[in-house]
């Protein structure tokens, strides 16, 4: 048995093909993350992974649709997405690869 501190994880990840990670892997990502009301990712995509995501708490607008708690919603691969968090907002996110260069900046 192993035993690790989620505060010892970057950013939430805490499976995937990262350092630190409780389970590392190439095959899937799983982290949980916490956003301010306000905040405003930039507009991406990923290329190779499938994201799904259930919001524990909160409220976030990714496009023109709005997930609230107990929501799950599925990122398919090439899907744009531009998100802003309208409350505190708490979740779950699993990816179905992991590679951190997954991730495209839409200017």
């Amino acid at each position: 048995m192993k035993k690790f501190r989620f505060e010892d994880m970057k950013r939430g990840w805490f499976i995937g093909d990262f350092e630190p990670s409780a389970l590392k892997t190439k095959n899937f990502e799983v982290g949980v993350g916490h956003h301010k009301k306000g905040e405003i990712w930039d507009k991406h995509y990923h290329k190779l992974a499938t994201e799904i995501t259930l919001i524990l708490k909160g409220k976030v607008q990714m496009n023109d649709e709005i997930f609230e708690t107990g929501d799950i919603f599925v990122i398919d691969k090439n899907e744009v997405v531009s998100p802003v968090f309208l409350e505190e907002t708490d979740y779950v996110v699993i990816k179905t690869i992991s590679d951190k260069n997954d991730k495209y900046i839409v200017e």
